[in-house]
C-alpha cells in the first residue's frame, strides 16, 4: 500500500508539473516545434529546468546506497543504439509532432477530460498492443542496478 501511495503522489506531482508548464496543451507544444512559423519558446524553459535539476541531482542521488522508497535503483543498462531504438524514437517524434502530445501529458489531458487526448490515447494503446504482438511480449531493454550501470 505504501508503494501505491508513493507512486500516486509522484504521478500527481508530475501531472501538476505538466499542467503548470502547459505541456498538456498541444497548441503550445506544436508552437514550440514550429521553428519556421509561430514559434513559442516557452517550453524551452521547461526543458532547461529539467536539465538543470538532472545535472545537479542525478549523480548525487545515484551515489546513495539505495533510493529512499525502494530496495534498489532500477536503471537501464542496455546501451546499444540499434534499429528498434531509432525506429521507436522516430515514431515517437512523428506522433508528438503530429498530435502535440506525448504519453505523460496525454494521460493528464485524458484525466482532465480533454477530448483531443482521446484520439491520442487510443492510438497510443494501439501502438502498445502492436508492439506486444510483434515482440512476443518480451521486454525490449534490460534493467539493472545503478552500480551495474556505472561500470
Amino acid at each position: 500500500m505504501r508503494q501505491l501511495v508513493i507512486a500516486a503522489t509522484a504521478g500527481a506531482l508530475f501531472g501538476v508539473g505538466l499542467a503548470v508548464s502547459r505541456m498538456t496543451d498541444p497548441t503550445v507544444v506544436l508552437g514550440f516545434l514550429d521553428l519556421a512559423g509561430a514559434f513559442d519558446a516557452t517550453l524551452l524553459f521547461v526543458f532547461a529546468g529539467a536539465v538543470c535539476v538532472t545535472v545537479l541531482a542525478f549523480r548525487g542521488i545515484l551515489r546513495r546506497p539505495r533510493p529512499v522508497f525502494a530496495g534498489s535503483f532500477q536503471v537501464p543498462t542496455y546501451q546499444a543504439i540499434d534499429r528498434p531504438l531509432l525506429a521507436g524514437a522516430a515514431l515517437f517524434g512523428i506522433g508528438w509532432g503530429l498530435a502535440g502530445y506525448c504519453p505523460g501529458p496525454a494521460l493528464v489531458s485524458l484525466a482532465a477530460g480533454i477530448d483531443s487526448a482521446i484520439v491520442f490515447g487510443v492510438a497510443m494503446l494501439a501502438g502498445i498492443v502492436l508492439h506486444r504482438v510483434t515482440s512476443g511480449g518480451r521486454r525490449a531493454r534490460r534493467v539493472g542496478s545503478a552500480r551495474e550501470a556505472s561500470r
